[in-house]
């Protein structure tokens, strides 16, 4: 006679039903093209304001800012570097061409206040128009002087001056911005109590809240 089998046993021998398989991942939802293209100008419109200051929109660095308006603002720095890149190719082109001594000269001045202009401490307590307008002005100023005299000392001049703005542009993208007006400061600048960025941060979140608006009105989203 044969011995009764456990529930244990008839569980065991009976095969395990497979587990089904999970469903797909549904596909993220896209916003239409139209509504993509409205929030980047909503984005760019945002932000227009502090686009190019180049700095945090606080006291310590008002004078590295030029105002335009109630909230507009432009770096200081750049603007020199853009005026003096304007004034110094016009004056290139119509002011007549110096010998060779004066453009060998003119030359090296410009390497010296190019290295001048990005060293360490550049920044600190000289005015831009030493440290950005007159060494732009005058590299743009050379360019088209060494051209337009030709021969050796032009033609080495011109070099110098494309030389100079490319090694100087580069020395101060790894130099880096001068925050030396953080040092000091009770706000912290990487928090939300910095005054510097309150502005910034403030506008960033009424654009968020109005495009999540048009997206979940586009997705038919529960408010």
């Amino acid at each position: 006679m044969q011995a009764p089998t456990s529930p244990q046993a008839v569980t065991a021998a009976v095969p395990a039903r497979p587990s089904p398989a999970p469903l797909p991942a549904a596909p993220p939802a896209r916003i239409p093209a139209a509504l993509a293209r409205r929030i980047d100008r909503l984005a760019r419109r945002a932000h227009a304001f502090h686009r190019f200051a180049h700095h945090p929109l606080c006291s310590r660095y008002a004078s590295e800012v030029i105002p335009l308006g109630r909230r507009w603002r432009v770096c200081r720095g750049c603007a020199f570097t853009g005026a003096g890149a304007l004034s110094g190719g016009l004056a290139g082109w119509l002011l007549p061409a110096p010998d060779p001594l004066a453009l060998v000269a003119l030359s090296a001045l410009l390497a010296a206040g190019a290295a001048w202009a990005v060293s360490r401490r550049a920044g600190r307590g000289r005015p831009k128009l030493l440290s950005r307008l007159a060494p732009m002005a005058l590299a743009a100023a050379l360019l088209p002087l060494g051209l337009r005299a030709g021969g050796p000392a032009g033609l080495l001049s011109a070099l110098c001056a494309a030389a100079a703005v490319a090694a100087a542009a580069a020395a101060y993208r790894r130099r880096g911005p001068d925050r030396a007006a953080c040092a000091g400061c009770p706000e912290a600048p990487a928090s939300s109590a910095c005054s510097g960025f309150r502005a910034i941060a403030l506008r960033e979140r009424a654009f968020a809240r109005l495009a999540g608006r048009w997206i979940d009105r586009a997705l038919q989203r529960p408010p």
